[in-house]
């Protein structure tokens, strides 16, 4: 049953876009509406169903949706597999999603649904930019969510039991996210000052987080911001995303194993991309073929069948790490030096020989000494001679290795200003 509303609506706060489809999420769309509403918050409820006639009042109707995405309802309906239809439905409700924003109507979305719903309130919400408040709430959430949430920073929230009907479950979960989106639309963006200091991405894992750590330090000291990415796949290609709109200055790439991933059939993958967006718009890069020691895959049963008779380290019960072979290390530095020969702009590339990880060193589980001289060896015969290529005496994690990033970069800006 809907809640009262604890506070009058305000006229000057922003409201909240719902998407739902309201032939199956009627009544628990309406019912978040009023949670939402009972925090003075307004909402604009879009019916993005198929089924059927709309069964309740909304402020973009199912047939708008339609439009504006080229088609009218019944054609949508005719289409017969409900996946498509709902990719015409989700072009519609992003274009009216966008329009509310360009008319300052709508601060934040939420979206309330199944794996059909979540699909369709995800694709809205990765239209729109990190920083604008986003809520799904979804059977779905406690699975792999990545195919939902992409590069944006969408908040799920997992629904527990089925979102069918209101009970003492749903009525929780449903006002939570209520609560939450509420608080987002209701935050003060101009706290978030803009920086004029030059960006630099930065890439990472754990693995080879004590030389990133010592870079990001070194740059900051030196007058830059540093963005950190998660090379788990998401991470690079939102790092990919990142330097392709121009908003980076700077890259150093210092985990590349997401492109062995993608090679070689780890879990990793950040997809074809990887790697080529700095190079491309000619901005100023470091390269170090971080992490290439390991594919990333699931619990060791799981590398043990894709990856048979190889080297393994059990990070945790989740990850298992394969150590890459000597024909993937051979592969991975032609693939690289293809891709650096395509640089339009100032690139070092330097690779420590003592080790590409943590787990590659000589007390580490994975340790190949004869594979980095390899990687640089094939790396050298490959690369276009105007490239700088250094081979350094260092571990990867070695304090001096880092400086060296920093000096490399640093010279990058000096050509450039």
């Amino acid at each position: 049953m809907p809640i009262k509303s604890a506070k009058p609506v305000s006229k000057r706060e922003p409201g909240v876009l719902l998407v739902a489809t309201m032939d199956t999420k009627g009544k628990e769309a309406l019912y978040l509406e009023s949670c939402i509403k009972g925090q003075g918050i307004s909402v604009f409820i879009l019916d993005a169903g198929i089924r059927g006639k709309g069964p309740y009042p909304v402020s973009i109707s199912r047939e708008e949706v339609a439009r504006a995405a080229g088609k009218n309802l019944h054609e949508v309906q005719r289409i017969g597999n409900e996946g498509k239809a709902m990719e015409v439905m989700a072009k519609g409700a992003i274009h009216c999603a966008k329009s509310l924003c360009r008319e300052g109507k709508i601060g934040g979305i939420i979206g309330l649904g199944g794996s059909m719903g979540t699909t369709l309130g995800t694709g809205v919400m990765r239209a729109f930019p990190i920083g604008f408040p986003k809520v799904m709430i979804s059977t779905m959430a406690s699975r792999n969510t990545r195919p939902f949430v992409g590069t944006k920073d969408i908040v799920m929230v997992h629904s527990v039991c089925d979102l069918s009907g209101i009970n003492r479950i749903t009525q929780k979960v449903l006002r939570n996210g209520a609560l939450a989106i509420a608080g987002m639309v209701r935050e003060d963006d101009t706290v978030y000052a803009s920086s004029e200091k030059p960006l630099v991405a930065l890439s990472t894992l754990s693995t080879t987080d004590a030389c990133a750590a010592k870079v990001r330090q070194s740059l900051e000291e030196l007058g830059n911001e540093v963005v950190t990415f998660h090379t788990v796949g998401a991470g690079g290609e939102a790092m990919e995303e990142l330097i392709e709109k121009g908003e980076a200055d700077a890259v150093v790439d210092l985990s590349l194993h997401e492109i062995a991933d993608h090679f070689f059939g780890g879990d990793y993958d950040a997809g074809p991309n990887r790697g080529k967006a700095a190079l491309q718009r000619g901005i100023p890069a470091v390269l170090v073929p971080g992490n290439l020691d390991f594919l990333a895959t699931g619990p060791l049963y799981e590398a043990k069948r894709r990856f048979p008779g190889r080297r393994y380290h059990v990070h945790n019960a989740a990850i298992t790490l394969v150590r890459t072979e000597k024909d993937e290390i051979i592969q991975l530095a032609r693939i690289l030096a293809g891709l650096c020969d395509a640089s339009k702009g100032p690139l070092s590339i330097l690779i420590p020989l003592g080790g590409f990880s943590v787990f590659d060193s000589q007390e580490g589980p994975l340790y190949d000494p004869d594979a980095p001289q390899l990687f640089a060896d094939t790396m050298k015969k490959a690369l276009r001679k105007d490239v700088q290529l250094l081979t350094l005496p260092y571990h990867v994690n070695d304090p001096d290795f880092a400086m060296a990033i920093v000096h490399s970069l640093t010279k990058s800006f000096e050509s450039i200003a």
